[in-house]
């Protein structure tokens, strides 16, 4: 099923590119261009001219989130993301819990529960996607950051 996007502009461009001295002015004596409001109308449509339904644009959300992830600057940018993330959840889970001194051994345990769940989570997969790969760096950021936070509480 081919989707697509189909935009009609029943109304015309009244604009030229000529300089004058007349025509509406807005803010800051600039020339405005005023359209009419059914110049531009976006329709989503589907092969059959139907309108589109909710679940046909939830059904193409995986592969539009594939297409987007291909690049490779942007699959870094996130995995970056992730790893400050993890980073960020530690430091704050390692304040929050050692300021109150209250569930600070139930608070390391949960960590350290996760950690391992995620690394056993990520390495049991024969084929490693994307997002297990974002869970894998959250996992780092967030163990570097206990880590981290260790060697503050030493000194």
């Amino acid at each position: 099923m081919a989707h697509s996007l189909s935009l009609t502009t029943p109304g015309v461009f009244k604009w030229s590119l000529s300089p004058c001295s007349h025509g509406p002015r807005g803010k800051f004596g600039m020339l405005v261009l005023r359209l009419p409001s059914t110049s531009f109308r976006v329709r989503a449509v589907q092969d059959d001219e139907r309108p589109r339904r909710l679940i046909d644009i939830i059904r193409i959300v995986p592969e539009i989130s594939r297409n987007y992830f291909r690049s490779r600057p942007r699959r870094a940018l996130f995995g970056g993301i992730s790893l400050l993330g993890g980073f960020y959840v530690a430091q704050t889970i390692s304040l929050s819990f050692g300021a109150l001194g209250v569930n600070d051994v139930i608070a390391a345990v949960l960590c350290v529960l996760l950690t391992e769940y995620v690394t056993r989570f990520y390495y049991s997969r024969p084929k490693v996607t994307f997002p297990i790969a974002l869970l894998n760096n959250f996992k780092m950021g967030f163990t570097y950051g206990l880590f981290i936070d260790a060697f503050k509480l030493a000194s």
